[in-house]
């Protein structure tokens, strides 16, 4: 009996201790579901986002990655205005409806600058490149793993901060415990009430990676309702027109 026990006990501890994962594991597996055969690395591909706002029309971009050669651009329309960003290595170019040159003045209204070409580009290889891109350099992924409730659902849930000179924001990524799929998003700035949270619904598989279809955007501090981003891999009817 006293062996019987004895072993229960050793069997119970191994079925715990296997199901206790650090951060590196539950991150290698997530990529494993999002990235199976690793080719975000070398993505190359086209993205289609409406973004949807409560106040605003939509606005429709297609976006161009191309990681190998360091090339990124977007085009975005919004009702009669369509602005193009390109960063293409260190050269940076823009223009509005069509205009290469405009003027000082729309340059200033529409933030026709290399700062907003720089800050599209990371926005939308770091948020599309999910979860992969917490492999970057200057990711510090805390190895402490959660369990967590959110909107009555319990989820895996992984850290990660940034050293100084990448990022302040502390994020916290939700994953399917069965699944490993991410499925939230969150970030805080300096409070505890800042920044927001993001829920992520549908999959669209492009050139062999798994991304969040939709994207709904959240405050955290009060729940309040921002916009939701709608990925696809087709190109709508006049989402572009240049």
């Amino acid at each position: 009996m006293k062996k019987r026990i004895t072993l229960l006990l050793l069997f119970v501890s191994i079925i715990t201790f296997s199901q206790e994962l650090t951060g590196n594991q539950l991150l290698e597996k997530a990529i494993q579901y999002h990235d199976p055969n690793g080719n975000w690395e070398t993505f190359k591909g086209e993205l289609f986002v409406t973004m949807e706002t409560p106040k605003g029309s939509p606005r429709k971009s297609k976006i161009n990655i191309d990681l190998p050669k360091q090339y990124f651009a977007v085009v975005a329309k919004r009702d009669t205005i369509s602005t193009e960003f390109i960063v293409d290595k260190d050269e940076i170019y823009f223009s509005l409806n069509g205009d290469k040159n405009p003027s000082k003045e729309l340059k200033k209204k529409f933030s026709l600058n290399e700062k907003r070409a720089n800050l599209y580009k990371n926005y939308y290889t770091y948020l599309y490149g999910l979860p992969m891109k917490l492999k970057d350099e200057g990711t510090i992924i805390h190895q402490k793993v959660e369990k967590r409730l959110f909107k009555g659902k319990e989820y895996l849930v992984l850290k990660a901060t940034y050293k100084k000179e990448v990022g302040k924001d502390t994020w916290y990524f939700y994953f399917n415990p069965k699944t490993y799929a991410m499925e939230v998003y969150q970030f805080f700035k300096d409070t505890k009430d800042s920044g927001e949270y993001i829920l992520l619904s549908d999959l669209e598989t492009i050139n062999g990676v798994k991304m969040p279809k939709v994207r709904a955007w959240y405050y955290n501090k009060d729940n309040k309702y921002l916009g939701t981003d709608i990925l696809s891999k087709i190109k709508s009817i006049n989402v572009i027109s240049k």
